[in-house]
């Protein structure tokens, strides 16, 4: 890709992005004639003066050589939308990034993708169903996506580590810039079996206003968005609303009408989201969850997690947290084993986080 370097001098002259990239494409037919041109061309080409001063200022300030050298060190590439490795189902988008900043691997397969996002501060019940939703996602071998953000983000990543799924975080800052600096060991993890992608340069710190262009990108790159819990002003329903726009599948989670983190999932669904009942109404919607059921119908329990949480349910529904305890495992484990096997027909839910094994569950038993 010879115009690399010049992508990356755009991307750091604040102001710049798709359209006017492509407003400059169109005057000066490459990107290095518009990065060398003057003044008054750039001018000409229907910038205009702070846009102008903007790119003046970023090409006396970086030198293009030292800049690919900085990210090559970084172990970070770049993908234009020209290159062939850009994500597809991103560049079907009408202003995909002109560029993205990559750290990991991302591979053809992560065009089966969803994301999982939500609020920063999540109730119990939002915690559970996030994980449950993800491990349901990474056995049917989809990716997740999602923004490393403190709350569901940072339980959408973590639980796709711990299924052995794939997983991408788009970033809303540089990568040298990880937000929130807790998840760096979690961004770490996350390049072994995903990627970190963000369109925006080196040096760039987390600004407020990076991270709605971020959940555009969050979007784009999935088939469907899951909003777990979000309040009314939460920038989940920022990526909500970029996923109808795209003609994404948009899935709220519904929760209490008196709970401040579940009042904007509830106006999704009253908006026309698909309110989620069971984590496998994703996969659903995917057409995966046949897959998963015929892949599973002859084998017993994949791990020796699950046989233990098997081990510990009978006819008489028992909650989560004792599911645990009698297993000695930590309860995100147990969540995970719990979808799995409810994928599986070993086990069934009966509300309120209890379960039962399902082959000898009691039929129309009532919850209170």
């Amino acid at each position: 890709m010879g115009d690399a370097r010049y992508y990356i001098g755009f991307s750091h002259a604040r102001g710049i992005g798709t359209v006017r990239l492509r407003k400059l494409l169109a005057a000066f037919g490459d990107l290095q004639s518009a990065w060398v041109a003057s003044e008054s061309a750039l001018a000409m080409a229907g910038l205009g003066p702070s846009l102008v001063q903007s790119i003046v200022e970023a090409r006396n300030r970086i030198d293009l050589d030292e800049e690919m050298a900085r990210l090559e060190a970084r172990g970070v590439r770049v993908l234009s939308w020209e290159d062939p490795a850009y994500p597809r189902r991103l560049s079907e988008i009408d202003a995909p990034p002109a560029l993205l900043y990559a750290r990991g691997e991302l591979r053809p397969e992560d065009d089966l993708a969803v994301a999982v996002v939500g609020t920063r501060r999540p109730s119990a019940y939002g915690q559970q169903v996030a994980r449950d939703v993800v491990a349901a996602l990474a056995s049917g071998g989809v990716t997740v996506i999602s923004g490393l953000a403190r709350g569901v983000d940072g339980i959408a990543h973590q639980t796709a580590l711990q299924c052995g799924g794939r997983t991408i975080a788009v970033l809303g800052s540089g990568m040298d810039s990880i937000y929130p600096p807790e998840h760096r060991n979690l961004a770490r993890s996350v390049c072994e079996s995903g990627a970190l992608l963000t369109e925006y340069p080196l040096g760039r710190k987390p600004e407020p206003g990076n991270f709605p262009a971020r959940n555009r990108v969050i979007s784009g790159m999935s088939l469907a968005v899951v909003v777990v819990e979000a309040g009314s002003t939460s920038g989940a329903l920022i990526t909500a609303d970029f996923a109808a726009d795209q003609g994404r599948e948009v899935f709220a989670v519904p929760g209490g009408i008196y709970s401040r983190t579940c009042g904007g999932t509830n106006q999704l669904i009253a908006n026309g989201a698909r309110p989620l009942l069971s984590p496998a109404d994703v996969l659903e919607a995917l057409n995966l969850e046949m897959t998963i059921r015929q892949a599973s119908s002859e084998a017993g329990p994949a791990t020796e997690g699950e046989r233990r949480v098997l081990g510990a349910l009978s006819t008489e529904p028992v909650h989560v947290d004792q599911i645990s305890r009698s297993c000695d495992l930590p309860a995100n484990v147990v969540a995970s084993c719990l979808t799995l096997l409810e994928l599986r027909g070993r086990v069934r839910s009966v509300g309120g986080m209890r379960y039962v094994l399902a082959r000898e569950a009691k039929v129309g038993y009532q919850v209170e």
